[in-house]
């Protein structure tokens, strides 16, 4: 199927890896030239490499910390010209409202929240101007079913699904088109390291990890190129009637009785 995004230009942050790398990727066989952020320049390097060798686009690479706002702000500015924006850098730690002080709350909103809200800022403002774009937020379950051990990541997700809704609700009059997607639990290279850790010390075998992910649906983790199928399709010219709302990629899970 040609998803009508080739020769589109797309700015993919977080995307040296995991989700992000995947979704350039698939981006890429689609003929889209690309622009990655992160902030590690070895990551970035070594994704632009993967992605050349198999594709023929432009690969731009931008090693910046988006939880510095100034730096993320001016970032954006530069790149106000891209088709499609992906938000995916960020991650927030586990914790209640008890063990969340101050500084642990704006360290962990500074990435997820403020880098997502920076980016979008100047890039839908340039869409809005230009009459076209598409901005994808990559969000999580916990802004729609919100959780006391994990106060933070909840406030910051249900705000990034609050300003999905109302910027995509907006954003057709202007020809542009923003949606939200809550992924699953997913196998990147992160979280399997995680479960690697926990399986060896549950099972005293770090290699029988998938045994812990048994009650998931399907009986196992999502991978990353099923939750970033879906976020290239949202973003393609096949989901031109897609804004405005929250799409959630967990095989029903939010859903499941247990």
């Amino acid at each position: 199927m040609d998803l009508r995004i080739k020769g589109k230009t797309a700015l993919i942050t977080g995307g040296s890896r995991g989700i992000g790398l995947g979704v350039a990727q698939l981006l890429a066989e689609e003929g889209c030239n690309l622009h990655l952020v992160s902030r590690k320049q070895d990551n970035l390097d070594a994704a632009r490499q993967a992605i050349l060798a198999a594709y023929k686009v432009d690969v731009n690479c931008h090693a910046v910390d988006l939880a510095d706002s100034a730096a993320a702000t001016n970032l954006a500015g530069k790149l106000r010209d891209v088709d499609i924006l992906v938000n995916n850098a960020g991650s927030i730690p586990q914790g209640s409202l008890a063990k969340m002080d101050d500084a642990a709350l704006q360290a962990s909103w500074s990435l997820k929240l403020f880098g997502f809200l920076n980016m979008a800022r100047q890039v839908y403002t340039a869409m809005c101007e230009r009459r076209s774009g598409v901005i994808i937020n990559v969000i999580g379950a916990s802004g729609a079913r919100p959780r006391a051990d994990y106060i933070s990541g909840s406030m910051a997700n249900a705000a990034l699904i609050a300003m999905s809704r109302a910027l995509g609700a907006e954003g057709p009059d202007y020809g542009v088109r923003v949606v939200g997607l809550n992924p699953a639990a997913t196998e990147t290279e992160r979280q399997r390291v995680r479960w690697e850790a926990r399986a060896q010390k549950e099972l005293g075998d770090s290699k029988r990890w998938p045994e812990l992910t048994k009650g998931y649906p399907f009986g196992r983790l999502a991978s990353v190129d099923e939750i970033a199928s879906a976020i290239v399709f949202l973003a393609s010219g096949r989901a031109s009637y897609i804004t405005g709302t929250v799409l959630t990629v967990d095989g029903g899970r939010s859903y499941r009785s247990k």
